[in-house]
Formats: C-alpha cells, sequence, structure tokens
C-alpha cells in the first residue's frame, strides 16, 4: 500500500490524544470515529490515525473486529511498514537479548514493549516460536517471517494461534510451520543449571515459560538442602531449579499428564531423577490432600495461571489467590519459604500481595516478604502499559 493510498482514521474530541503523544500504544474502539468507511476497513489495515483536530498521531494497525481497533506502529508519518520495518524492529530487539544471555534461548519479541504490538516470539535456538496476536501480523506474516529469518539466522519458524489475544482480536486457531519444519521431539532448554523439555507444537503457549528465569534463579538460592513442593507446575519450572540448586526432593503438581511427562524426562537429562516425583492433579484438590496427609516441606512454590485476566475476573482472581495462600502456607517448614506467583495483569501487585497475606494470615502463620521478583529483562515493560508488566513473584518466610 502506498502512502498516498493509506486510509486515515480519526480520534472523537472526547479520546485522550496526550495519552497517545506520551506512548501509550493502543486506541479503543470508543476513541475513534467510527463510520462506515473506517467499520469497512479489513482487519490487519494499515492506516494513519489523526486527532480530533486532524493532527498526525502515528501510523496504525487496524481491526475494527476489536475492542483494541488501533494498534500504534510508528510515530514517523512516512514509515512504511513492510519486511525492513519488520527486520529493525527485530534487530533492536535481539541487540538487548545477545547482551544478556550467551545462548539464544529467549523471549525474542515481547509484543508492545519491543515495537511489535500483539506480537510474541520465542526462541529456542535456530528455532523461533511466534504467537502473532494481533490482526496486522497475520496480514503481514510473510514480511515478519522473512525479516525473523534474516536478522537471526533461524532455520525454523512456526506458528502458535493458541493465544487468547487471536480469539479476542477475531483470528483463527491454526498453527502451522512458516519455515523449515518443526522439531520431532522436544527441544532440551537450558536455564539456571536445570534442563527443561519444551514442546514447541503440543505445549502450553510457545512450549516454555521464560518469564521467570531469574524467579526460579532467586528460589534455587532457597533450596539448597531442602524438601520443595512446586505447583501448577507446567513442565517442572520452579521444582527443578531447585534441583539444579541442591535441593534433597523435589514434588511438581499439575493437572497436566504430558506436562510432567516432560518434567520428568528433563530430571532425567540433569541427572536428577531419584530426586524427583510427580503428583497429578487439580492444585487445590492436591494442596488439600497434602494438607490432610500432614505433608511439610522447606520451600513451596504455587504459580498458577491468570486468574485475573481482565478486570471483571478480577474479585474471583483475587479469591483464589487467597486461597491458594490458605492451603498452601501450612505445608511450610516453620522458618520456610512460601513462593507465590500471578501473571494476571489485572491484579496489580498490592491487590495480589494483599490477597496473598490474608491467605496467609487465615491460615493460621506469620510472613516476612522477603523478596519481590518479576519478569525477565527478556520480557521488558512498556511504562505507558500496565498489562505489559504482569509477573508478580512474592518469596515469604513463614514463622
Amino acid at each position: 500500500m502506498t502512502q498516498s493510498s493509506t486510509p486515515t482514521i480519526r480520534l472523537i474530541p472526547k479520546a485522550n490524544a496526550r495519552a497517545l503523544r506520551r506512548g501509550f500504544p493502543w486506541v479503543f474502539a470508543n476513541e475513534l470515529v467510527t463510520d462506515r468507511r473506517t467499520r469497512a476497513l479489513e482487519p490487519g489495515t494499515i492506516a494513519r490515525l489523526e486527532d480530533a483536530e486532524r493532527r498526525f498521531l502515528g501510523i496504525v494497525a487496524v481491526n475494527p473486529n476489536s475492542r483494541i481497533i488501533g494498534r500504534m506502529l510508528d510515530r514517523d508519518e512516512e514509515a512504511v511498514i513492510d519486511k525492513n520495518w519488520f527486520a529493525a524492529r527485530i534487530a533492536h530487539a535481539l541487540q538487548l537479548r545477545e547482551r544478556l544471555f550467551d545462548a539464544p534461548f529467549y523471549r525474542l519479541i515481547h509484543a508492545e514493549s519491543d515495537g511489535l504490538p500483539g506480537v510474541i516470539v520465542d526462541r529456542f535456538g535456530d528455532t523461533c516460536v511466534v504467537q502473532p496476536n494481533a490482526a496486522y501480523a497475520d496480514v503481514l506474516m510473510d514480511d515478519l517471517a522473512a525479516a525473523l529469518a534474516e536478522v537471526t539466522g533461524v532455520k525454523n519458524i512456526l506458528k502458535n494461534a493458541g493465544g487468547r489475544g487471536r480469539t479476542l482480536e477475531g483470528l483463527d486457531d491454526e498453527d502451522k510451520v512458516l519455515l523449515g519444519a518443526a522439531p520431532d521431539a522436544p527441544v532440551p532448554v537450558q536455564m539456571n543449571g536445570a534442563t527443561y523439555m519444551a514442546d514447541l507444537t503440543g505445549g502450553q503457549k510457545t512450549g516454555l515459560f521464560y518469564d521467570q528465569r531469574p524467579n526460579h534463579a532467586f528460589t534455587a538460592r532457597l533450596a539448597d538442602g531442602a524438601k520443595v513442593l512446586d505447583v501448577f507446575s507446567h513442565v517442572g519450572g520452579f521444582a527443578l531449579a531447585a534441583l539444579a540448586g541442591g535441593a534433597v526432593s523435589a514434588l511438581s503438581v499439575d493437572g497436566s499428564a504430558p506436562a510432567l511427562e516432560l518434567a520428568q524426562q528433563g530430571a532425567a537429562a540433569m541427572g536428577a531423577a531419584d530426586r524427583f516425583e510427580t503428583r497429578q492433579g487439580d492444585a487445590f484438590d492436591v494442596l488439600a490432600a497434602l494438607g490432610e496427609e500432614n505433608a511439610i516441606f522447606d520451600v513451596v512454590v504455587c504459580d498458577p495461571p491468570a486468574f485475573a485476566p481482565n478486570k471483571p475476573a478480577l474479585e474471583a482472581g483475587l479469591r483464589a489467590y487467597e486461597r491458594v495462600a490458605r492451603l498452601s502456607a501450612p505445608l511450610v517448614e516453620k522458618g520456610g519459604y512460601l513462593v507465590l506467583c500471578s501473571c494476571s495483569h489485572a491484579a496489580d501487585l498490592n491487590a495480589f500481595q494483599g490477597a496473598c497475606l490474608r491467605g496467609i494470615g487465615r491460615s493460621g502463620r506469620w510472613a516476612q516478604l522477603v523478596h519481590t521478583g518479576f519478569a525477565g529483562p527478556d520480557h521488558p515493560l512498556m511504562p505507558q502499559l500496565a498489562e505489559s508488566g504482569y509477573l508478580k513473584a512474592l518469596v515469604f518466610r513463614l514463622q
């Protein structure tokens, strides 16, 4: 699309143009003049955004089917969104990751925070898994994939269409291979001395959660000589890091048998199978059962899925976090550690901490907060977008 043929969309007078000028990346449907012409734009259309006085604000991707009708791509009026544009954004992101990590296993693109709204790219050596959670990324996927291969040199690029964001955008759920081939076995990933087995085609999200890496490392420092319980363990996240840190035993609890099988493979790969056990079941049921069994651990970790993925779910989500804390705190040895995590962006740090403390208090325990952790630096924060700072990890010492 040439610059002259690029459509223009315009804010209504009451819209917050100041926030957009200061870096906020989204335009909501109720902020835009949505006349028949705007509603007729194809999802993924690139357009010029103007304020109510017709002053240029930026180049945006439009999806009339989404509550987020516009996503800011570039504030340069002459910008052309093509392969070269993607390559420049990817190269900028890669420069940070290569400075931070010795091996190419990390989140390469963290959506808005890396200037590619709605796009997640996790790298596993010579394979990248892309979650295009915005319509423009689907429309321009050939340019995105070509730029990704050119900049990184990866041989395989997979599209993962399982993100919740795609449903909100009205997009398909079709996974596909964009370049090369999908791996025919789980990919071993080394982090914090542990080995994780990432299923890039059948696992959750892109196959592995890189965001908890620094919180795994902190918890591993507490685990030397300890008995560890890791609830909502997925493929062994905190448990395997704890074993690498010298834990005498680790028990992983998860509802997914395939995830626990991958955790067992990881423990075996790092020579820790004899110190590792798994227990499949509903996390709340297993926590209650362990309480009835009078089980005690030196370190207990609960890293659940997002109980409050949006504001309407906040109240119920906070009750769920409180319940997790109430059930898990009695399992912690006196002087031991309880690690409670949330990946709900709707529950801010204060709300989440309050729910945790209520649960600990109602269990009859008293806690010191010894550490507050967030996502690793390959998940950078966009200061103007609170949603980009979703992950919180609280480490309590219980008396």
